[in-house]
């Protein structure tokens, strides 16, 4: 399970913290510089930083963000690489990635799931909310790129598919995991996707994400921005 790292290294990692300076030329990629850069930043540092603006969905369909691929063309496509990644009991691999067995925990619910079947891969921050956020402008590569994330481990998730399906394509404003034993790894990992990728937040987003983190650790986060 993700937890919230609580060491001196990272305590001491606040204290030390530089933000790199942007160029005029990383200023116009995103408030926190080019694509490569390594951004380490307490959360909530990370959440004030993202630009606020309205959603528009105009336009928008899933078929945008093509997935799931196979990127490396070992067989087991994005979908199948993190069920493969976070499985609890690892499954047998049959021909074409077919999974059977297996078990896996699913954090937004906090329930146990046997089985790929029961399983959703969780974009954690949702195709549609991408989309409203600043992807209708990104190239079909880049979209396609956010869709398979594998480059950060908190970009996707396996979930139980009756949490997943209850998320749909909501913003924490309006749903938060069943659990609330996962509702600051969440907020974590929705604000470490928005910055990683420049997406904007809304205003009520921005209101919801606030209230969440006065109960959660401001830990810093590092994140390699993809955008």
């Amino acid at each position: 399970m993700r937890t919230f790292a609580r060491t001196t290294a990272l305590l001491s990692a606040i204290a030390a913290l530089t933000i790199p300076t942007a160029t005029t030329a990383q200023a116009a990629s995103g408030p926190f510089g080019s694509p490569g850069n390594v951004i380490t930043t307490p959360l909530r540092y990370a959440l004030k930083a993202l630009p606020i603006a309205a959603e528009d969905r105009t336009g928008y369909q899933r078929t945008s963000f093509k997935h799931w691929i196979d990127a490396d063309k070992d067989g087991c496509n994005t979908r199948a690489e993190v069920l493969k990644a976070e499985a609890f009991m690892t499954p047998e691999q049959g021909p074409k990635c077919k999974l059977t067995g297996g078990r896996w925990y699913s954090e937004y619910d906090d329930q146990y799931i046997d089985g790929a079947s029961g399983l959703d891969v969780d974009h954690r921050v949702p195709l549609a909310e991408a989309w409203d956020s600043g992807a209708s402008d990104w190239t079909a590569a880049e979209r396609q790129a956010y869709a398979n994330d594998l480059g950060d481990e908190r970009a996707l998730i396996a979930v139980s598919a009756k949490s997943n399906r209850s998320k749909a394509d909501q913003d924490p404003a309006t749903w938060m995991p069943p659990a609330e034993s996962d509702h600051c790894d969440y907020v974590r990992d929705w604000i470490v996707v928005k910055v990683r990728w420049q997406l904007a937040i809304d205003p009520a987003e921005q209101t919801a994400l606030s209230e969440d983190l006065t109960h959660c650790p401001n830990a810093p986060v590092k994140v390699t921005l993809a955008r």
